[in-house]
């Protein structure tokens, strides 16, 4: 029997995160959500979700241990990041004031730029709320069975900018296009909420739950 650790610091609505995995996941498969260090370390899989400010996060993730242990997990096993769980994978962030992050992926978080128009000309809102395709970059064992510009909802008012092109495996243009879907090995990180994004997400989640976490 496989276990996936949902890992909950308090940042975000982690329940339907939980039902959608759990409505993929294969017969025999423990998924539990969980802030428990040790149960975290044990799992075979671990889904790293996240809504609200980068400096909130992190002194979450400080107060439970894990911001040194997530590195390290990261690399050993499937790992999934969502919304703010992608960006707090990066090294810095431009959010309140300035924030140190994880470190796991080189690049910083941004604020979209206030002064970004659409194809016509028209200033887009921030945040960026809403359905918007993803484009696959790169190959990948989680694009499994998705079309080459799956759809995707997405919730942020700032982007990842990877250092490393090779770490980008999807784009989304809102303004200028951006590094929506970022990967290394066993890591695998998402700005958008794949718990929300109706057949193409719960394909994702699927493909995830299967995934043995090998990649390049």
């Amino acid at each position: 029997m496989q276990s996936v650790a949902v890992i909950d610091y308090g940042m975000g609505n982690l329940h339907s995160v939980e039902r959608a995995l759990r409505h993929e996941a294969p017969p025999g498969t423990q998924i539990v959500l969980t802030d428990d260090l040790a149960v975290i370390r044990d799992a075979d899989r671990l889904v790293f979700p996240g809504q609200g400010a980068a400096a909130d996060a992190m002194q979450a993730l400080r107060s439970l241990g894990l911001d040194t242990v997530l590195p390290e997990l990261a690399a050993t096993r499937p790992f999934l990041g969502m919304c703010l769980g992608q960006q707090i994978l990066l090294d810095w962030s431009a959010e309140n004031d300035g924030v140190d992050l994880l470190g796991v992926i080189p690049g910083k978080v941004e604020r979209f730029p206030g002064h970004a128009i659409d194809s016509a000309g028209r200033r887009l809102k921030i945040p960026h709320m809403g359905w918007n395709v993803v484009r696959q970059v790169q190959d990948h064992p989680l694009w499994q069975g998705l079309p080459r510009e799956p759809w995707f909802y997405f919730v942020h008012s700032y982007r990842v900018l990877p250092t490393r092109a090779e770490d980008v495996v999807g784009e989304t243009d809102y303004g200028d296009p951006f590094a929506s879907v970022i990967a290394r090995g066993s890591m695998f990180a998402m700005q958008c909420h794949p718990e929300k994004s109706a057949a193409d997400g719960l394909r994702l989640l699927n493909n995830f739950l299967r995934w043995d976490g090998a990649w390049r």
